[in-house]
């Protein structure tokens, strides 16, 4: 199966051209040509593992058994993750669920992704010959950037750079970026909001001079962001092995329809849903949960996409977003890969800061979509009202989820709420919302959290505060290119 451009301006390529290239050259995303049902997925009750090789394999055509096999074995274990299943399922209630996401090294969802994507890229560059030392770029709005960091330290050939929003992340999300240590990485920091930083990504990945030109040195482009399919392919696989957990533990029957609520920014970890549900999976409604940062709750409404608003920092920054790359994916996928729909819409959102879609196009989003935002005193008291039910701690992004999941879910069918942060990484809201105290900063905040819910603090946070800071670089927004070519020359001595 080959990979082509959502903007139809490029020759169709493997997998492995896909992820080695990160996104189309000249603008625009790949995406499968078709999307393919999954051939024979493993019973109820599967390991993580198992129902993962199917999934990928379906997806990675190029990629023989034995490279998806050592790939899964390799992300996939008791040395990165902190439990033995991966992703852990917990039921809340007789018709609500929590798929935590955020067992991996860096307590954030896409760490799932980020610690086998570096090895979908090192068969990547085996299968297409690629030699070239490869500088993995990457724009975040707090979790990102160190789950990347943390999949791609230390490993040869490969150099990366995380760009996030200056004073736009939590202390804790700064800190963990700031203090990874490794001799390949590089952490920025970009005066803007997450947008422009992955404006300027964009218009790197995108300049085929500077392209050709590093080409020639040695050195070849990537990313680590949901732009690239090797980080967007993992994440269906969550969606296919929580419904398999349910069906194990008789929560749903199997094919029964579910639901699943998703804290969305980007909007590539909903995407992953809809590529499930496209594959087969029986998913009834996607559940598209906005912070005050509302654009997509907007769109999915209205139909306008309107990026010409204010924006708002708000208690889950991994959510402030106002562009959302992943969207160009999905309208692709609803319009039956209309390029030239899509094209236009990319004009009119570059030039105008909006765009429309067609009522044809609204109608077979609302299919999928259920949309909604959530104010940030709905956040906090979400937390308290599901600590004092069930005993359950939410983070802030999670939280968007769960209230949006009490005001618009049916009840009718088990809803699957997204979990995608632990919430020792957000504490003082957390706390906040939890109790209505204010601790002095973040660290007394997880010690407070922890004494009252009494589970442990995740390791990616124990200690953070005594490691030393290897990266301080702050810069202007303008100054992105520059900063990568001053890298460059440093990597080439």
């Amino acid at each position: 199966m080959h990979y082509i451009s959502t903007r139809n301006n490029n020759e169709p390529v493997s997998a492995s051209n896909a992820i080695a290239l990160g996104m189309v050259p000249e603008g625009g995303l790949f995406v499968p040509e078709r999307i393919p049902a999954v051939p024979s997925l493993p019973g109820p009750g599967s390991r993580f593992q198992e129902i993962a090789y199917p999934v990928i394999g379906a997806l990675l055509t190029d990629f023989s058994a034995s490279d998806i096999t050592s790939c899964i074995e390799r992300a996939y274990n008791d040395t990165t993750f902190d439990i033995k299943s991966v992703v852990e399922c917990v039921k809340l209630d007789d018709w609500r669920s929590i798929m935590e996401l955020w067992h991996g090294p860096t307590a954030a969802f896409k760490d799932v992704a980020l610690q086998i994507m570096p090895h979908f890229l090192a068969v990547a560059k085996q299968r297409t010959g690629d030699k070239s030392h490869t500088v993995i770029l990457v724009a975040t709005s707090g979790d990102t950037g160190k789950a990347a960091l943390e999949g791609f330290k230390n490993v040869p050939g490969i150099s990366i750079i995380v760009f996030y929003p200056h004073e736009g992340v939590s202390e804790i999300q700064r800190l963990q970026m700031v203090t990874t240590d490794g001799d390949n990485t590089h952490v920025v920091a970009v005066k803007g909001n997450f947008d422009d930083c992955q404006r300027g990504v964009k218009k790197i990945l995108g300049d085929r001079v500077l392209r050709e030109r590093c080409l020639t040195e040695g050195f070849s482009f990537s990313s680590a962001n949901s732009i690239n399919w090797g980080r967007l392919c993992p994440q269906i696989v969550y969606y296919f092995y929580a419904y398999q957990t349910l069906v194990g533990r008789g929560t749903i029957a199997a094919g029964e329809i579910i639901d699943f609520c998703v804290p969305t920014g980007n909007f590539g970890n909903i995407l992953a849903g809809y590529y499930a549900r496209a594959m087969g999976l029986p998913v009834g409604k996607l559940m598209c949960a906005s912070n005050r940062n509302n654009v997509l709750a907007d769109f999915f409404t209205s139909g306008d996409y309107n990026a010409k608003r204010v924006f708002h920092r708000t208690m889950s920054p991994s959510m402030d977003i106002v562009i959302s790359s992943n969207l160009e994916r999905f309208l692709f996928e609803v319009t039956g890969h209309d390029a030239t729909a899509v094209n236009g819409w990319n004009r009119q959102l570059a030039d105008t800061g909006s765009f429309t879609v067609d009522p044809a196009t609204r109608a077979r989003m609302a299919e999928v979509i259920l949309p909604g935002w959530v104010d940030e005193a709905e956040v906090l008291s979400t937390i308290g009202k599901e600590f004092n039910r069930s005993g359950y701690v939410l983070d802030t992004h999670t939280a968007v989820a769960a209230a949006l999941c009490d005001r618009i879910g049916s009840g009718k069918r088990h809803t699957v709420i997204v979990s995608t942060a632990s919430p020792y990484k957000f504490s003082t809201h957390v706390l906040a919302g939890m109790t209505g105290e204010r601790a002095g900063d973040e660290f007394a905040a997880i010690d407070r959290i922890a004494s009252l819910w009494n589970t442990p603090v995740h390791g990616a946070l124990s200690g953070l505060r005594k490691r030393p800071v290897r990266h301080s670089h702050v810069i202007e927004q303008t100054d992105m290119q520059r900063t990568v070519q001053e890298i460059l020359a440093g990597l080439r001595g």
